[in-house]
């Protein structure tokens, strides 16, 4: 059924390019995981175009959602959900070369477009462009991109006046829940960043982080998942013991720095 839906898709003049992704490329997904398929154009494909596309293979279709890239979310006549997200690759290589040529950080999920372009499975490509952008990206983790990380997100995590740790105690005083579950969400996606910087590994996304670290990061934090429970467990049962928590998690990190 999906391999219909990507010849049909193949079939299609703007399309340039269609690569596997995500649980179901790396060999992670379950029975719950979705396809996250990456649809590479050089224009504009007609809403009409697709909507007569998806009719044949998916039994629910939403089209044009733009909540992050434009794409298209369904489910397959099967019942299993497809995400498709349509890109353009000039522009994709060029916010990848951002990070991994120029090694430019972010405050969390640094090398994340680097871990779906290197871990894609690739499906068709028209005039190999894709394959190539792969190429050009397999290299080692850079050392300055790596340093970047680590400066830039330690002191947001601790140490800086904005930083992380402090304004979860900040809410906490006041009780204010909301604001405790939105910057404990910042500060355990910083967390990551450092680690997986830490571990030279590209960044797979929001899914199953504490799993793959302990699969496959070679260097962890002392106490890393029982840390990282307790934070989540007083975070709204027992917040006094919160300070305690991050203070666990940060001076742990800081020790395998």
């Amino acid at each position: 059924m999906i391999e219909a839906l990507f010849n049909d898709l193949s079939e299609t003049k703007e399309v340039e390019a269609i690569a596997l992704g995500g649980s179901r490329a790396e060999n992670r997904y379950d029975e719950k995981s979705d396809y996250d398929i990456y649809v590479y154009i050089t224009a504009p494909i007609d809403e009409e175009v697709r909507k007569n596309i998806l009719k044949k293979h998916c039994r629910t279709i939403e089209v044009g959602a733009q909540f992050w890239e434009l794409e298209d979310n369904c489910v397959l006549n099967d019942g299993v959900g497809i995400d498709i997200i349509y890109r353009y690759l000039d522009s994709f290589s060029e916010e990848v070369a951002e990070v991994v040529e120029k090694h430019k950080q972010k405050n969390a999920y640094t090398t994340c477009m680097w871990h779906n372009l290197k871990t894609c499975r690739i499906i068709y490509d028209r005039n190999g462009r894709l394959e190539q952008a792969k190429k050009r990206f397999d290299i080692p983790y850079p050392a300055e991109l790596k340093a970047n990380i680590i400066n830039n997100n330690m002191k947001l995590l601790h140490g800086a006046l904005p930083a992380y740790d402090m304004q979860i105690i900040k809410a906490v005083n006041r009780g204010d829940r909301n604001s405790v579950n939105h910057r404990i969400a910042g500060f355990m996606e910083t967390y990551f960043d450092v680690i997986f910087a830490i571990n030279e590994m590209t960044h797979p996304g929001e899914k199953r982080l504490v799993n793959i670290c302990k699969e496959e990061c070679k260097i962890l934090p002392e106490n890393f998942e029982e840390n990282i429970n307790s934070l989540f467990r007083n975070a709204f049962t027992n917040p006094r013991k919160l300070k305690d928590d991050l203070y666990k998690i940060t001076n742990a990190l800081i020790f395998i720095i």
